[in-house]
């Protein structure tokens, strides 16, 4: 069984802005349907036969204890985990599938790599592009992309919840060689 994990922070609140890329791929995915929904303190959990999505309800900077009790829960290995989350060192809409690496400047996934006490967990990052000079990194990811950015970003996580989607169906190496072919 296989798990995508989606960053983001809870909250209508939180739902326009970027740092909740990870959570705008997880509603394409469980718009497909045939979900089960579990609700634990820590996330949400969404299961079906081609295997499971969490939506950690602990805040970007916490995920790791989310995704830690989901491993613990249901017996699963860091491979088997698909991490999505955005990223501003890519341009906006860019995507990168990666099987291992380390966090670079995202604190969610600092937190999810540092819960399971290893880098090989395959991350798929989602481009929502830097911070303009002067703009505070927090307050430009915790704050909604502007109306331009909206198509590039949308088609990015059509295509990120295409690529998690093959990763939880037939596993990381079919979503790598999908990507390989796209990019």
């Amino acid at each position: 069984m296989r798990a995508v994990v989606g960053l983001g922070n809870p909250g209508a609140k939180y739902a326009p802005t970027r740092h909740n890329a990870g959570f705008w791929v997880l509603e394409r995915l469980i718009g497909r349907g045939g979900w089960h929904k579990d609700r634990r303190p820590w996330g949400e959990i969404y299961r079906a036969e081609e295997g499971l999505l969490l939506r950690p309800l602990t805040f970007m900077n916490r995920a790791g204890e989310a995704v830690a009790n989901l491993v613990a829960d249901y017996g699963l290995g860091p491979e088997e985990l698909l991490v999505v989350l955005d990223d501003v060192d890519l341009p906006v809409g860019e995507l990168r599938l990666r099987p291992q690496g380390g966090p670079g400047t995202h604190n969610g996934l600092r937190s999810v790599l540092a819960a399971l006490a290893t880098q090989k967990v395959p991350r798929l990052r989602l481009g929502v592009g830097a911070p303009p000079p002067g703009v505070d990194l927090a307050e430009y990811v915790l704050s909604p992309p502007p109306r331009e950015e909206l198509p590039a970003l949308s088609q990015a996580a059509d295509r990120a919840a295409q690529l998690a989607w093959l990763f939880l169906t037939q596993g990381l190496e079919a979503a790598l060689d999908a990507y390989a072919r796209r990019e």
